[in-house]
């Protein structure tokens, strides 16, 4: 049984499942999908092409599905696609894709949006990561899982985040940030590994004893970070020492790193 307060409208066509939670005032468009146990605050919006899993906490004033914030939008066929448990506060505003970056923005599973975020279109957000309050992703950024990025922080359009990264509050995004690595300032640069997180995350101590070994073949020796991390590539057996090699080969707006 729903619970949808008498003065929120529902549009006709609007798909939602049982156990739904609707505050005062909120509205829900006619292609929006919403799933089992969710929970949606006062004067919130849900347009577009939206389709939202079970039991997230949205909270009041969020917009979710809005048309992306990009000159080129034409009004075209485009999505946002949000998964399971994620909490999104106050403020926040998600857009959906475009054509020109795949036509959809995806948000994974548990994660935590603090107010007045901003996911713009085309943007790729995995499992478990925080955002804190004014964390602000441009266009088709890419986060893996567990990524934490401090407040008041913008990330350039076509970054991406690698799991485990950790980007200090107050700090201008502009490159690819690896996996397991921390970063801050303005422009951010690499002060090292994320180790806090990893030790909360990764049972397996020998792991972290392997990223520590090749972040600082990679980024600390004076060899050409490509070689070294093809050799990585090819001599370790770690899972993680591969994540985080075959993303400094695959990078395209390069990795903010200072070598002394």
């Amino acid at each position: 049984m729903n619970n949808i307060h008498k003065t929120a409208i529902i549009e006709e066509g609007a798909q939602l499942g049982d156990n739904i939670t609707i505050g005062a005032y909120t509205i829900i468009g006619k292609d929006v999908k919403i799933g089992d146990g969710t929970t949606i605050g006062s004067h919130t919006l849900i347009e577009g092409k939206t389709t939202i899993g079970q039991n997230n906490q949205i909270f009041s004033h969020a917009t979710l599905g809005s048309i992306p914030q990009d000159l080129k939008f034409q009004g075209e066929d485009v999505e946002l696609i949000i998964g399971n448990n994620n909490k999104i506060r106050e403020y926040t505003l998600f857009n959906p894709g475009t054509i020109g970056g795949g036509s959809k923005t995806v948000i994974g599973d548990n994660n935590l949006f603090m107010g007045y975020t901003h996911v713009a279109h085309d943007c790729i957000i995995g499992n478990n990561c925080i955002f804190a309050n004014v964390a602000t992703l441009a266009g088709h950024v890419e986060c893996g899982d567990a990524v934490v990025v401090g407040g008041l922080t913008p990330v350039h359009q076509f970054c991406k985040l690698g799991s485990y990264a950790m980007i200090g509050g107050g700090s201008v995004v502009t490159q690819d940030i690896p996996p397991f690595c921390l970063a801050e300032g303005n422009r951010a640069v690499l002060r090292g590994l994320n180790l806090t997180g990893l030790r909360r995350r990764l049972d397996n101590r020998e792991d972290i004893d392997e990223i520590k070994k090749a972040y600082k073949a990679i980024f600390q020796s004076k060899d050409p970070i490509a070689d070294v991390a093809n050799k990585l590539l090819e001599e370790s057996n770690n899972s993680y020492v591969h994540e985080l090699a075959q993303f400094v080969l695959d990078t395209k707006r390069g990795i903010p790193f200072n070598r002394k």
